[in-house]
């Protein structure tokens, strides 16, 4: 790294509010910023839209992956497969466990480690929240802990899974988007994709009860 250089971070950027606010966050503690979007041929595919917007505005590196060839294996998910409903309601495991993609985050997460070691970087930040531990396994910590030992088998260099929101809620990511003076609005999470949001599925139920625990009004416009 040239004197003075900024230390790079690949952040995964769904377009989400969360990963907006660690890609913000990546920024903010003086990061490189190279984000990395992925196509997998999810129902809401919208989001990238949203991510692609961002990241020119904000003038940040920014890879759009397609591996929508791999949907053909990550069936049986309402986000993946059109033939199941996604739930609404709220945003809870026996409601929410249709939304779950096979294995999603270890090859999502797989491809950023990759991508940082061919950047030199030792760095992959991910938005995963406390919010998600009872419904998605690859969002807990012990599978952040897990990942971060194969990382570190599976290359000379000993990359990290930086996962700043970990044990902490929606709400405490949205008061940190705050705090940086975000602007939610540039963000999509109904899992619907359609023109505005549902307000509906869980996981604009569980976007709302932040905006609603904070205060305010969000942002983004609802049918």
């Amino acid at each position: 790294m040239q004197p003075n250089a900024k230390p790079k971070a690949v952040v995964i950027y769904s377009g989400g509010m969360d990963s907006y606010t660690v890609l913000h966050l990546a920024i903010k503690q003086g990061y490189e910023v190279y984000a990395l979007s992925f196509n997998y041929g999810q129902r809401h595919s919208k989001e990238l839209d949203v991510a692609v917007a961002v990241c020119a505005d904000l003038g940040v590196s920014h890879k759009l992956v397609d591996i929508t060839a791999i949907n053909q294996l990550l069936q049986g998910s309402s986000l993946t497969s059109t033939d199941i409903d996604i739930p609404t309601g709220e945003y809870e495991e026996d409601n929410m466990k249709s939304t779950v993609v096979p294995n999603r985050n270890m090859i999502l997460l797989s491809l950023a480690i990759g991508y940082a070691v061919s950047l030199g970087t030792t760095q992959v930040f991910y938005g995963a929240h406390s919010g998600d531990h009872d419904i998605y396994p690859d969002c807990r910590p012990e599978f952040v802990d897990a990942m971060n030992v194969v990382s570190a088998i599976a290359n000379y260099d000993d990359v990290q899974i930086n996962s700043p929101f970990l044990q902490q809620s929606k709400f405490a990511i949205l008061q940190a988007g705050l705090d940086m003076g975000l602007d939610y609005g540039q963000t999509w999470t109904c899992y619907l994709g359609l023109d505005k949001a549902c307000g509906e599925c869980g996981s604009c139920v569980e976007r709302l009860a932040a905006f609603a625990a904070a205060g305010i009004t969000d942002p983004v416009g609802y049918a």
